[in-house]
C-alpha cells in the first residue's frame, strides 16, 4: 500500500519539476555586455612561401654551462621570399607560437647528423629570434628518422643554391669590372693619339706663320723698280 500511496506524490513532483523548466526556458536572448571585434593577427610570413613544414623540438647550446638546453617544440619551417628570393629557417613553439629560431640559410652553412642519435641533426647558425644577432648552435630532433632526412637534405640545398647564386654573382661582377677597365684601356691609349695631331698641328701653324713673316719681310727689302 506504501508504494501505491507513493505514486501520486512522484507524479507530483514531476508535474512540478517539469513545470519549473518550462518556467526557467523563457527563449530571451541577452546581448553581450563586450563585443569582441575581430582583429587580424601578421607572422611576418605573409610574404613568405614554406618549401619545408615539419614537428620536432629544437635544442641551444649553452656555452656557460656546457649543456643542450631546450628552446620548444613546434613546427620547424624554411620559408621562400616571394620577391628577394631569400630561405629562411623559423620555428615556432606549438602553444605560445613564440619564436625558438629564426635566421637565413645561407651558402658555407653545413648541417650534420647528431653523434648517436639518426633522428637529430646539428648546425651553426647566426640566429635573431631573440632580437638580436648570436652565434649559435642548435640540435633539431625529429619522430622519424625519415624527418631528420627531409631536413637536412633541404637545408644543404639551399645553402648550395646560395653559394651558387654567389659565385654567379662574382663572375658577373668580374666581367663588368673587366669591361670597364678594357674600356679605360682604350681611352688610355687613344689620349696620346690626340696630343700628337694636336703638337702636329700646332707646329705645322707656326712654321706657316714663321714663312708667311718671311715672305714680307723679304718683299719689304726687295728692290722697287
Amino acid at each position: 500500500m506504501a508504494s501505491i500511496s507513493n505514486e501520486p506524490e512522484r507524479e507530483h513532483r514531476d508535474d512540478e519539476e517539469s513545470g519549473a523548466n518550462e518556467d526557467e526556458d523563457t527563449g530571451a536572448q541577452v546581448a553581450p555586455i563586450v563585443r569582441l571585434e575581430e582583429v587580424a593577427v601578421t607572422t611576418g610570413e605573409e610574404d613568405e612561401d614554406t618549401i619545408l613544414d615539419l614537428k620536432s623540438k629544437l635544442y641551444r647550446f649553452d656555452k656557460d654551462g656546457s649543456q643542450w638546453k631546450e628552446r620548444g617544440a613546434g613546427t620547424v619551417k624554411f620559408l621562400k621570399h616571394r620577391d628577394s628570393g631569400k630561405i629562411r629557417l623559423v620555428m615556432r613553439q606549438s602553444k605560445t607560437l613564440k619564436i625558438c629560431a629564426n635566421h637565413l640559410v645561407s651558402s658555407g652553412m653545413s648541417v650534420q647528423e647528431h653523434a648517436g642519435n639518426d633522428k637529430s641533426c646539428v648546425w651553426h647558425a647566426r640566429d635573431f629570434s631573440d632580437g638580436e644577432l648570436k652565434d649559435e648552435l642548435f640540435c633539431i630532433r625529429f619522430a622519424s628518422v625519415e624527418n631528420c632526412k627531409a631536413f637536412m637534405q633541404k637545408f644543404k640545398e639551399v645553402a648550395e643554391s646560395e653559394e651558387e647564386k654567389e659565385g654567379s654573382k662574382d663572375a658577373s661582377d668580374t666581367a663588368g669590372l673587366l669591361e670597364k677597365l678594357t674600356v679605360e684601356e682604350k681611352e688610355t691609349e687613344e689620349k696620346p693619339v690626340e696630343k700628337v695631331v694636336s703638337a702636329e698641328k700646332e707646329e705645322d701653324k707656326k712654321t706657316s706663320e714663321e714663312e708667311k713673316a718671311v715672305e714680307k719681310k723679304t718683299e719689304e727689302s726687295a728692290p722697287s723698280t
